[in-house]
């Protein structure tokens, strides 16, 4: 497995992300974005980037803030997320550059894209979907925030949809995942929710107890899980 350091801009803003991948694999392949969370590009989206390129695929961690930083704490991560979230051109535009970073690569079949990520990730996961970014075939959420203040259209969002939720995430109330599915409905998406019972914010992050903040814990079964069904579901839009 070879990895290596990724340098790209969203306009003036320096970007640095990560790719992995099979140096001996020959061929075009799907590529796979992953978005952070709120604490920016950390050593956990390396670890996820290096385990699913063992799949075949190549593999972006994306860098949402610029210059790779990583927040020092939960409240000057919230600071940094809070200000990309509120707006969603800010979000896609930034996602945007990520996906159009890895499809320049020589060993990436550019119409064979997908994007997931984790909280805040989720969140920009699900905005590169409603935008419509060519290529991209599927988007993947993990406790992300479902909703948007610009929601998708038929016709212009194209990407398969697959959020994988803590049924207890205090974070996203019941009222926020109805809402994604009637808005995903009335797009004419073709999306899947798999809600976990007893689960809550930050389930994938074997760390999250190290957070102190209360609704946020890991779940074993709920990552394993959610990491199952994510691969399933880009082998699936990548066929």
């Amino acid at each position: 497995m070879k990895t290596e350091t990724l340098n790209y801009k969203d306009g003036d803003l320096n970007l640095i992300g990560c790719v992995a991948y099979d140096e001996n694999a020959g061929g075009k392949r799907p590529a796979v974005v992953i978005m952070p969370d709120a604490f920016g590009f950390s050593p956990f989206v390396k670890e996820r980037a290096e385990r699913l390129a063992k799949n075949g695929w190549v593999v972006m961690g994306a860098d949402p803030y610029g210059n790779a930083f990583m927040a020092k704490d939960l409240q000057e991560g919230i600071k940094h997320a809070m200000d990309l979230l509120g707006s969603p051109a800010k979000v896609r535009a930034r996602v945007r550059a990520a996906v159009e970073k890895v499809a320049s690569l020589p060993q990436v079949d550019p119409n064979r894209i997908g994007v997931m990520g984790y909280c805040m990730g989720g969140t920009c996961s699900l905005e590169i979907a409603r935008d419509g970014a060519a290529g991209v075939r599927g988007v993947v959420s993990f406790h992300g925030t479902l909703a948007t203040q610009a929601p998708a259209n038929a016709g212009k969002t194209k990407a398969k949809v697959l959020v994988c939720h803590g049924a207890d995430d205090p974070f996203v109330p019941v009222a926020q995942v109805a809402g994604l599915a009637e808005e995903m409905t009335k797009a004419s998406v073709e999306y899947q929710i798999v809600s976990y019972p007893g689960v809550v914010h930050s389930f994938t992050n074997p760390e999250a107890a190290s957070i102190g903040a209360p609704g946020v814990a890991y779940d074993k079964h709920a990552d394993e899980h959610s990491w199952k069904a994510m691969t399933a579901f880009f082998s699936e839009v990548f066929a």
